[in-house]
């Protein structure tokens, strides 16, 4: 077993790179999780996530496969309707694996996560100030406020004892939401890490 650059092992499901599409459907937001294969294409199918609208309590779960039989892991919040309510991610079990929020007040004009897991105590922000300005104008115009934002936009976690990254998402262009996410840190559960993926675009407007 490697351990991190922390001298702890990693976590017992360490998954280094995947990717996050979404499809919208009418009631449900549906999110697939897939491998990173060596070549850089989708691989394996890892999760199946589904957000249902107009919940009091924001919950997402995340299925095994397209059968949807089996929740293998999810997410909710602990608080009803809030900004910057914390999340917690648990097991198929319902044992927490760790939790996220969004700071409401860093993210007035750049949105800023904390993430935390054992061992992992990680702050995530917008790569581009100048650019987290720009979207907040643009939604903020009568006109366009509902069109979908045109921007292609990052997030870099880190750690903040080290400063060390511990998760990056990355939009890609496409007609639906797509993401590259990369996990330098392997001792951020897999679970963890998707949860916190699915999440920055879930949840990014609230």
């Amino acid at each position: 077993m490697t351990s991190s650059p922390s001298g702890q092992p990693p976590a017992p499901m360490a998954v280094p790179a995947f990717f996050v599409s979404q499809r919208v459907t009418m009631m449900v937001n549906r999110y697939e999780i897939r491998a990173a294969a060596p070549d850089g294409s989708e691989g394996q199918l890892l999760a199946l996530a589904e957000q249902k609208r107009m919940k009091l309590k924001e919950e997402v779960v995340f299925f095994a496969d397209e059968t949807k039989s089996r929740p293998v892991f999810s997410f909710k919040a602990r608080q009803r309707m809030d900004v910057s309510a914390q999340h917690d991610v648990f097991d198929e079990h319902g044992a927490p694996l760790g939790m996220f929020s969004k700071q409401f007040g860093a993210s007035l004009l750049r949105s800023t996560w904390t993430l935390s897991a054992p061992g992992i105590e990680a702050v995530g922000r917008e790569r581009r100030p100048v650019l987290a300005v720009v979207r907040r104008v643009w939604t903020a115009l009568p006109v366009v406020g509902d069109v979908p934002v045109p921007f292609v936009f990052h997030f870099d976690f880190v750690d903040t004892a080290t400063g060390a990254p511990v998760l990056i998402s990355e939009r890609k262009k496409a007609i639906r939401d797509r993401y590259t996410v990369t996990v330098p840190d392997p001792r951020l559960d897999f679970r963890v890490a998707a949860a916190m993926a699915v999440a920055l675009d879930a949840l990014q407007s609230r």
